[in-house]
């Protein structure tokens, strides 16, 4: 009887805890799923923050570095980076980290450039999450002095369908990222990349509002300014709103044949401004010919017999657009515009707004060209009147009062009263020549033509600057007559380097130029009051011009001026009948 008691009292006692340990195992349970559900509502707290973070910016640096540091805190990564894609796909363009200080960064050296684990994301852009990364054989290129890192992150941003960049994450701590630290980061990944392009698009109208406004002011002082000054004005407003390291304007010489850099801004600018070279075979040579902007990544990794930049052989370029100053009638000449070698390469947005400013300062150029023309045409037309009425008017006077005064010396027979009216007729024909000198000279030259009074006109009126006063022109006889260009053309050398050679080396205070046709013979005289012929180069010249008097059969004469003052140049040649 006790055995059976024993065994009923212990079937009843185990039916009462078999409900209470089930009951126990449910709480339990219970707790571990309340204790899930709070853990995923602290992991939705911490994206939420994380996402208000991130979306709380508009300057794109500021909104990479906030992303990496939100990341970090959403999944407690020690250290974590952003990998901004270059243009072309070909690296890493940016590299923003956080998790490493300023020593420790400056003791690892050069930032990562997308080889690798941290490229593998670039050339397959899908998450990876790695227990250790030291274990997978993409890790590779980590310097020494880098710290010890195990779990491994990776996910890409997108900006719509674009790959931007990828987040990388990592922890000291082998497998310390789970499937949800991956979920949770790859959602914060995509609210990353519309902030990205909300801060792109903010900071692109910023800058076409900086540009507009630049190309205003351009054009008012464009309007204003001297040619020069005004393409400097545009380079250097290219070079600040471009961010460029050295911008230089190029346009066409000789005939189009050559390039010569007119105006240079940044970078070395000094080593640049002026150079010339060949237009066939330049990059140039194709934006001159066809009106478009052409854009590179690096202009030192084209190799022959790909067209050069030659700019960037005097100057070390990386990346670098070639844009056209396009006006509305023709292309002046181009815009290079380079920054210094791993410098970030030129956005589309940078492209269409530099091309865009180009082009206006084109227009605003060709403007200022008409309205100089129009002004350069005004005093052409009023110096030309000048002459007119000196022509018809003065010389006509001084030829009647000549006559007259002929007429009464010729009764008044010799004596002082009849030499001194000789002297008044001598110098009436002395003002004569010189007021019809003056004509030719208030005489456009374009509308005189060519001709070897034209010639000489102008070179003594560029001998002007370099003397710092004007000769005495004199000529004497028909020598409008002389039809033959080559002549005028030894002529006007003659003038040239005569007057070269008094500015360089005869320290003199005045100097008279006489061109004289007398019959079949024509004379250039040159006289000055300088300190005479040395030695040195100035003799290479004078014979050149030795051998052009005798190339026609003439004579060429340098000898002391009067009283043994200074020089007297003479060179003479038959004119052909």
């Amino acid at each position: 009887m006790g055995g059976l008691r024993g065994c009923l009292l212990a079937e009843v006692r185990g039916s009462k805890e078999g409900p209470q340990l089930e009951l126990d195992q449910l709480l339990s349970q219970l707790v571990a799923r309340t204790h899930d559900v709070m853990a995923a509502q602290d992991r939705m707290r911490g994206l939420l923050r994380a996402n208000r973070a991130v979306i709380g910016e508009l300057s794109l640096a500021a909104v990479l570095e906030r992303i990496v540091r939100a990341a970090c805190e959403l999944v407690s990564a020690p250290y974590g980076a952003i990998g901004v894609i270059s243009p072309g796909g070909r690296g890493l363009e940016q590299f923003i980290q956080v998790g490493i200080g300023a020593e420790e960064a400056e003791r690892i050296g050069h930032l990562p450039e997308g080889k690798g684990l941290l490229g593998a994301l670039i050339d397959d852009p899908h998450p990876i999450r790695l227990r250790d990364l030291t274990e997978d054989v993409r890790s590779v290129g980590f310097p020494e002095s880098h710290p010890p890192l195990r779990g491994f992150l990776g996910v890409p941003i997108r900006v719509r369908d674009e790959i931007f960049g990828n987040l990388y994450l990592a922890s000291l701590t082998e497998g310390d990222f789970s499937a949800e630290d991956e979920e949770l980061v790859s959602a914060l990944a995509a609210t990353a990349g519309v902030a990205i392009e909300n801060a792109r698009l903010y900071e692109e109208a910023k800058s076409r509002q900086e540009w507009l406004a630049a190309s205003a002011d351009m054009t008012r002082r464009v309007l204003t300014d001297p040619e020069e000054e005004a393409l400097r004005m545009v380079a250097q407003q290219v070079a600040e709103l471009a961010v460029a390291d050295l911008v230089t304007v190029i346009l066409p010489v000789n005939d189009e044949q050559d390039l010569r850099v007119a105006v240079a801004v940044g970078s070395e600018a000094q080593d640049v401004t002026g150079f010339t070279y060949p237009l066939a075979g330049s990059l140039s040579e194709g934006v001159l010919r066809s009106g478009r902007t052409q854009v590179f990544e690096d202009v030192a990794m084209r190799q022959p017999p790909s067209p050069a930049l030659v700019v960037s052989q005097l100057v070390a370029l990386g990346p670098a657009m070639i844009v056209p100053l396009a006006g509305a009638t023709a292309i002046r000449g181009v815009l290079v515009v380079g920054r210094r070698p791993g410098r970030r390469t030129f956005g589309p947005a940078e492209v269409d707004m530099a091309t865009s400013f180009a082009s206006h300062a084109s227009v605003a150029l060709e403007l200022a060209d008409g309205r100089r023309e129009a002004q350069r045409m005004a005093l052409f037309e009023d110096r030309a009147r000048i002459a007119r009425d000196l022509h018809d008017h003065v010389i006509q006077q001084l030829f009647a009062a000549g006559i007259t005064l002929q007429g009464a010396v010729s009764g008044m027979g010799e004596g002082p009263r009849g030499q001194m009216v000789e002297q008044v007729i001598d110098s009436i024909d002395d003002a004569i020549r010189k007021i019809r000198t003056s004509i030719f000279q208030l005489r456009p030259h374009a509308m005189l033509g060519g001709g070897l009074r034209t010639a000489v006109l102008a070179v003594v009126s560029e001998a002007s600057a370099s003397l710092g006063w004007d000769p005495h022109l004199h000529f004497a006889g028909p020598v409008d007559s002389v039809s033959d260009e080559a002549l005028a053309d030894d002529v006007a050398a003659v003038v040239r380097e005569s007057l070269s050679n008094v500015a360089r080396h005869a320290h003199a205070r005045q100097a008279r130029v006489s061109v004289t046709l007398d019959g079949a013979v024509l004379e250039v005289l040159v006289e000055d009051d300088g300190v005479g012929v040395g030695d040195g180069d100035r003799r290479s010249g004078l014979d050149n011009l030795r051998q052009r008097a005798e190339s026609r059969a003439g004579t060429f004469t340098v000898e002391p001026g009067h009283g043994g003052r200074g020089t007297r140049l003479s060179w003479r040649t038959p004119v052909p009948g």
